[in-house]
């Protein structure tokens, strides 16, 4: 297949923000795509080579890189290569620019063999994804100039509009706005495969590329096959917020299962004979931050196949007391990983089993799932079941949540135990209500948003940023909408520090996929989630989360805003939603109306 194909349906989804068009152009492609390269499109499609749970190496091509490559293909001085790039801010912009510009210069004889010469070796989808793979697994002394060297062969092959994509996607910017969702729906058109089968595989099995090749040989069919498979990690289930006992317990009926809330790293812990794995809520493979666990989980799951679900967490060795998850990000830098083991020990606390030798538990109710877990764990200090109850009425919930906050937790989990109390996989629900301490704080309850823009400091803050404008997501349009600027709870080093972490998102324009009415000084790529406290969610003229939704004119927004930390574990679709927002606010009134000395027009 011509990755010239590819390339094209590249810019076509590049000037289209709907959703469903995006869709429709999608389904188009995979129409035409052979079965054996249609897994190398998805991923191209994604940004990636491959899932990021199978670890394997990035590309590790630097911005210098990408800049020496560009010169030796187009034929240029690195100089005017590095000059166009700060007039365009894009690197594929660059190089698109330069070998349009070369096309034109070239006539006569010399044009002729070079047109005959690139159509004769026109690209196709499998070089273009093979010589990435190469660079990615190049490693070691002189592997980076090796790496220049293949990139550059590819980009003198490439057309110009070829040339830009490829850039973008190792500069890991393709601005596509296409998400797994966009892409599930494109083949479930192109395969007349059930949406929802689709979706199904996916969260088992969470690889759009292997998912799109099996629907392309076998049909829809097949996908009802895929269980969970020790090795592959399955999308985790997630929880609704709630900040009533009453109302919790109506979502999830009663008698109700409630489990500590621990503040720590979930993780799906995989074991298949003497081999374990673990990966992160993102579905990172971080087996190897956690060599204690491994040994641990390798003795106590009495299973020779098994895939448990449980929460990570650091602890003072010296008082057994439960320390914050920001403790954890030291094994994820500290490159002696058994240095800091010893500085940061750990205990896990299990809450779910969702596979055991063959028998796929995910579409069993949590009681059954609970039974499983007891019988398969020998329990440890380091290692055992979550603290939990049976609660029946909102009063022993309110008990149960105080002695969780004592005991150095976030809050509690609520779960349904009903018989449709499946397992659903990659679905936020309310089977599952999370009930926090920062939403019993009269100051404030804490959100997760997403960076998408800044504004340059003044003063003190020259030459960093004086505020980050925040979004959060809205799952029915697949848009980040703002919901505030925040520019205080930062300490001094992570001010300074901003423009750096900020730098590899860093875009030239607003991203397709956010929705602003106010200009930021500097738009980024939505990619970092922050935590965020406010004092309450007030009507805005100026933000667009929920636009429309309370009064007309207006969006929600987030008063007196503060930077609490950065939440590394999750992506920015799992971001705090629009829905979520809206359902806070309304909370707000019904407590507001619910006092008798406020009046109606308070009201």
């Amino acid at each position: 297949m011509e990755f010239s194909i590819v390339a094209q349906t590249l810019e076509i989804l590049e000037k289209t923000t709907s959703k469903i068009q995006q869709a429709s152009t999608l389904a188009m492609l995979f129409k035409r795509t052979p079965a054996n390269v249609i897994d190398k499109v998805v991923y191209f499609l994604q940004g990636t080579l491959w899932p990021d749970w199978k670890g394997m190496p990035e590309l590790g091509v630097g911005e210098k890189g990408i800049q020496k490559a560009i010169a030796l293909a187009v034929g240029v001085n690195e100089s005017e290569v590095e000059k166009l790039y700060k007039s365009l801010g894009d690197y594929g912009l660059v190089v698109e620019r330069l070998k349009l510009g070369k096309q034109s210069k070239g006539s006569g004889l010399e044009t002729f063999i070079k047109t005959t010469k690139t159509e004769q070796k026109k690209l196709d989808v499998d070089t273009v994804y093979n010589t990435l793979a190469k660079i990615s697994m190049l490693q070691g002394e002189g592997s980076r100039d090796m790496k220049i060297r293949l990139l550059t062969a590819l980009l003198m092959q490439a057309d110009p509009r070829e040339a830009k994509f490829i850039v973008r996607f190792v500069e890991g910017r393709l601005r596509l706005g296409v998400g797994e969702a966009t892409i599930m729906d494109g083949l479930a058109s192109a395969f007349g495969a059930p949406r929802d089968v689709i979706e199904r595989a996916y969260n088992l099995y969470p690889d759009l590329g292997a998912i799109a090749k099996m629907l392309a040989e076998k049909g829809p069919s097949v996908l009802k096959e895929i269980k969970p498979t020790p090795g592959i990690p399955i999308r985790p289930m997630l929880a609704e917020r709630g900040t009533d006992p009453v109302e919790i317990l109506n979502k999830t009926g009663v008698p109700a299962l409630a489990e500590f809330k621990y503040d720590g790293e979930r993780g799906q812990i995989h074991k298949k004979g003497d081999t374990i794995w673990i990966f992160s809520r993102r579905l990172e493979n971080i087996t190897h931050q956690y060599p204690d666990v491994v040994e641990i989980a390798r003795k106590q799951i009495k299973a020779n196949e098994a895939i448990v679900e449980g929460e990570i967490v650091a602890i003072d060795p010296e008082t057994g007391e439960f320390k914050p998850f920001q403790e954890l990000m030291h094994r994820k830098r500290e490159k002696d990983i058994y240095k800091a083991v010893k500085e940061v020990p750990v205990v896990v606390r299990l809450f779910d089993c969702l596979y055991v030798d063959g028998v796929d538990l995910t579409s069993r109710p949590l009681p059954e799932r609970r039974e499983w877990l007891k019988k398969i764990i020998e329990e440890t200090d380091a290692f055992k079941i979550a603290e939990h109850m049976l609660v029946k009425d909102a009063k022993e919930l309110e008990t149960f949540f105080y002695k969780a906050i004592e005991g150095g937790c976030e809050g509690l989990v609520v779960k349904s135990i009903k018989i449709d109390s499946v397992y659903q996989a990659g679905v936020r629900g309310w089977l599952w209500v999370k009930y926090k301490r920062d939403y019993k704080s009269e100051i404030t309850d804490t959100v997760d948003l997403v960076v998408v823009g800044a504004f340059h400091g003044r003063g003190k803050r020259a030459g960093t940023y004086g505020a980050l404008l925040l979004a959060a997501y809205d799952p029915d349009t697949d848009m980040f909408v703002t919901v505030c600027k925040v520019g205080t709870g930062f300490t001094d080093e992570e001010l300074a520090s901003l423009p750096k972490k900020l730098e590899p998102y860093k875009l030239p324009q607003k991203h397709p996929k956010v929705y602003s009415e106010l200009e930021a000084d500097v738009w980024f790529e939505p990619a970092l989630v922050a935590e965020i406290a406010g004092a309450e969610i007030t009507l805005s003229p100026v933000h667009t989360c929920c636009w429309g939704w309370v009064k007309q004119g207006t969006g929600l927004s987030i008063r007196f805003p503060r930077f609490i930390r950065w939440r590394e574990d999750k992506g920015p679709r799992d971001a705090t939603t629009t829905k979520e927002l809206y359902e806070m606010y309304l909370k707000k009134l019904r407590k507001i109306s619910e006092k008798p000395e406020t009046k109606t027009e308070e009201v």
